[in-house]
């Protein structure tokens, strides 16, 4: 099944690429230094963080002494695949490097395992939590079109969660989230509200964990996001958003984030707990 996301596309061939040196015995200094390119943008193409021209690809195949007209076919495709823009993209201005690969790869997700501490999941709030949550509070005031650009993200990501072959989201929330009042009791309301429909949806399950769950639970590391895809040849990744900078994890590293989500889901309220939790939360702000 071919993968409709420039991000994804480029990944895989920057992994594929890094294979087929390691394969033929070349480093990285030696790639570098025949096609005159830079150590660390031939690292950055390996890791699929940026886009590769065609004939770099057939200029690396033809150093890694790569025949297979199959596979040479496969990997420029990707290339050209990884060359397009993202529907992102047209908000440039306004989301950051890291932010953008995310979307890139979460609009080609099977699913979605996400823990928040602090705030509602991006995937499941409503336009005006979302803006209020997009200014971070004690930082420089954004100007009004970067807010209603980010808001626009957000709510655009959202369409993944619909459709013939909508996202699968695993949500968990630290009951904290549903408890602080984010843009006034209307606001969250709403929010409350919208969180409770989302979770009767079959592609959605959201889970709280209480209060009660003490200070020793796997939560107090912190918020972080699994993506994981259809598609064998791409592996997960973990992403965790940070104030100066968002960190993507990938590798081996990636089960340690997956037993710590399944630790949450342990200490969490069940399903159907979880849902009356909210409800509740609602109603107190009626």
């Amino acid at each position: 099944m071919a993968t409709g996301s420039p991000t994804v596309r480029r990944r895989r061939l920057g992994s594929e690429l890094k294979r087929l040196r390691e394969e033929a015995g070349k480093s990285r200094d030696e790639v570098a230094g025949v096609l005159g390119m830079s150590v660390p943008t031939i690292s950055r193409i390996e890791a699929g963080r940026t886009g590769v021209r065609l004939f770099v690809v057939r200029a690396m195949l033809d150093l890694y002494g790569v025949a297979d007209e199959g596979l040479r076919e496969e990997l420029e495709g990707h290339a050209r695949a990884g060359s397009r823009q993202g529907w992102w993209s047209q908000y440039a201005s306004a989301v950051n490097s890291g932010y953008a690969t995310y979307i890139g790869l979460e609009a080609d997700a099977r699913e979605v395992r996400d823990y928040e501490a602090l705030v509602v999941p991006g995937l499941l709030q409503t336009e005006a939590y979302a803006r209020a949550t997009v200014q971070p509070v004690g930082l420089p005031d954004l100007p009004g079109d970067v807010v209603e650009q980010r808001v626009r993200v957000r709510m655009e990501r959202q369409q993944r969660l619909r459709g013939e072959a909508p996202l699968e989201i695993r949500a968990i929330i630290d009951e904290a989230v549903i408890r602080r009042v984010v843009g006034g009791r209307h606001v969250m309301r709403e929010q409350l509200k919208r969180l409770a429909e989302e979770a009767r949806r079959p592609n959605v399950r959201l889970q709280v964990v209480p209060f009660a769950g003490g200070a020793e639970w796997p939560g107090m590391i912190g918020s972080f996001t699994i993506l994981s895809f259809p598609e064998h040849a791409d592996p997960d990744v973990v992403y965790v958003e940070g104030l100066t900078g968002d960190t993507f994890v990938e590798g081996d590293a990636t089960a340690r984030y997956s037993v710590l989500f399944d630790g949450l889901s342990a200490a969490g309220a069940s399903y159907a707990e979880s849902l009356r939790m909210i409800e509740e939360a609602a109603e107190a702000l009626a």
